[in-house]
């Protein structure tokens, strides 16, 4: 079955922040450290055909450390190829980039900088999704509504403080042996999935995002999103991928008539 996947990314530094520490990988694109001049949305389409992958990273450290931290994610993403095994392409990707963050921290002489994960391929057979740090991969349909199918990395928080995170890229392997998280997920006609860092997710509620899921168009959903944590204050740097998974009307009727 030929599935086709239209995207919409958009990221944004908020209304609190100077900087944006966000980055992504979306279709091979990405944002440069400096004098980036990316128009946002990004939107286009991709099939099953060929191995895909879309990701949010979470910069964390101050100044600029979690911005190049991002950066370094994002950059090695855009480079990344998948076999058949999606899971441990991805899991080596984490580890690989946990390496180069840590490098680049060390000869610079940097105590902690670090980005969060989330992200997803979209394979010939199956979605494989992988994970660290708090940003989030959601999975939407109108049966089911928006389920989470990352999962969080965070410690336990007093009550009403928001949980520091227990895993990210960047920890050095004699602190921490960082651990993604891995799952597979099945390809569903009508299907939307939705990548984001925290800075949606903490602005918007559950219902209001369904809601954005539901009514917006396609490719303005990433748009729409970013607009409605906007107006709710965007404290924090906010960047979104809206990803809706169609079957390829076109390929089915040529195989019904070759048929």
């Amino acid at each position: 079955m030929k599935y086709v996947v239209r995207y919409s990314c958009v990221s944004h530094r908020g209304r609190k922040r100077s900087l944006n520490q966000d980055n992504f990988i979306c279709d091979g694109r990405y944002m440069q450290v400096k004098m980036d001049e990316t128009e946002f949305p990004l939107t286009g389409s991709v099939t099953n055909q060929s191995a895909s992958v879309f990701g949010v990273f979470d910069g964390m450290g101050g100044e600029e450390r979690g911005e190049m931290a991002a950066y370094i994610a994002a950059k090695a993403a855009a480079s990344l190829t998948l076999g058949k095994d999606g899971e441990e392409g991805l899991l080596r990707f984490c580890r690989d980039v946990n390496g180069e963050i840590c490098s680049y921290a060390q000869e610079h002489e940097i105590s902690s900088m670090g980005t969060t994960a989330a992200m997803l391929a979209f394979l010939e057979e199956e979605v494989v999704l992988c994970n660290i740090g708090d940003s989030k991969v959601f999975r939407f349909t109108k049966e089911e509504g928006l389920r989470q199918l990352s999962e969080d990395h965070v410690m336990i928080a007093a009550f009403g403080a928001k949980p520091p995170l227990s895993q990210s890229l960047g920890i050095p392997p004699e602190e921490l042996i960082i651990e993604p998280y891995v799952a597979k997920d099945s390809y569903m006609d009508g299907c939307q999935y939705l990548i984001c860092s925290d800075g949606l997710t903490d602005m918007l509620k559950t219902e209001e995002i369904c809601s954005i899921l539901e009514d917006a168009k396609g490719q303005d959903v990433a748009q729409c999103l970013l607009e409605r944590a906007l107006a709710g204050g965007g404290r924090d740097n906010v960047s979104i991928i809206a990803c809706k998974v169609e079957k390829d009307k076109g390929w089915l009727m040529k195989r019904f008539k070759r048929a």
